[in-house]
């Protein structure tokens, strides 16, 4: 069986059946998913409605890109105190050198 990918309306809804009275195990043998499987979604999405959903998602995408740019940056400051400690470059040359990649 492939695997289908449930989109967060269609877990919200699936998550408010159960509200309303459906067991959980006849939703998952309905919409073929694991037991483990609705659990995890109802941990995840219970209680939330879509608009709040879409709102974390966009807010896990931030998070991930935020996280991406300042890896890139401690990355980019540790090669710079590395090379500078090399060339043995005088303060007022490392200054200069340094000022405008931190400005960025």
């Amino acid at each position: 069986m492939s695997k289908q990918r449930f989109t967060e309306k269609q877990i919200i809804e699936l998550l408010k059946e159960q509200d309303a009275g459906a067991l959980a195990t006849d939703l998952c043998r309905k919409h073929g998913i694991s037991r483990a499987t609705f659990y995890n979604w109802k941990a995840k999405y219970g209680g939330t409605e879509v608009s709040e959903t879409k709102r974390l998602k966009t807010l896990e995408d931030e998070n991930a890109m935020l996280k991406r740019l300042l890896a890139e940056q401690m990355l980019e400051a540790a090669a710079l105190r590395e090379l500078l400690q090399r060339k043995k470059v005088a303060p007022s040359a490392a200054h200069t050198a340094y000022h405008p990649l931190m400005a960025r």
